[in-house]
């Protein structure tokens, strides 16, 4: 992390987790793009459920807190980063990687021609790197050694909703970067 002048270089693992409030509550600004871009998911949490909801209610009302133990370690976690970077990704899926991100770019070249008027800018290069180790991620939590078409389109949301930019047109049309997004993956071809 760079401060200044000043570079400081930080324990591994570093991981940062963020929330955001909605822009319209006080004191909330929207993040520059190129901050924006740099977060490798945009996850989508919903309200608990009425029992989960209880359990959290619960835990924060009562004296006794529970003792809270690690249930993994540091190291744990590094290993994990080398295996999910070993995980295979045939060419095939990274060209569907690479079709789904250029269609954020160029809708038009990939039949999407209505899409062209909504979008006011695609996704980066992160993306297509961050839906590659995002699909692989996927893989590893589900203890296989391969990526499929469907590892990409299961983590794709989220990492395409927040870098996609949309036109007034769509907002006016109520149209989401996730409508975007799931035209996208019911146009492109799947290898």
């Amino acid at each position: 992390v760079t401060i200044g002048d000043t570079t400081f270089k930080l324990e591994e693992p570093f991981l940062v987790l963020a929330t955001q409030n909605p822009i319209e509550q006080e004191g909330t600004y929207p993040l520059p793009e190129a901050q924006v871009d740099r977060f490798m998911l945009k996850v989508k949490i919903t309200y608990p459920s009425r029992e989960e909801e209880q359990k959290i209610m619960k835990l924060n009302t009562t004296q006794d807190i529970p003792q809270i133990n690690a249930v993994i370690s540091p190291d744990d976690i590094l290993r994990a980063r080398k295996l999910v970077h070993e995980i295979y990704v045939d060419e095939k899926i990274e060209r569907y990687i690479l079709d789904i991100v250029f269609a954020t770019r160029s809708p038009k070249d990939f039949g999407l021609d209505e899409l062209t008027d909504l979008i006011s800018y695609g996704a980066s290069p992160r993306a297509t790197i961050n839906l590659a180790l995002g699909a692989r991620a996927i893989v590893f939590i589900r203890r296989r050694g391969y990526v499929i078409p469907e590892d990409v389109r299961t983590i794709c949301a989220d990492v395409l909703r927040h870098r996609i930019a949309v036109t007034y047109e769509a907002e006016a049309e109520d149209i989401t970067s996730e409508t975007i997004i799931t035209k996208i993956l019911n146009r492109v071809e799947v290898p």
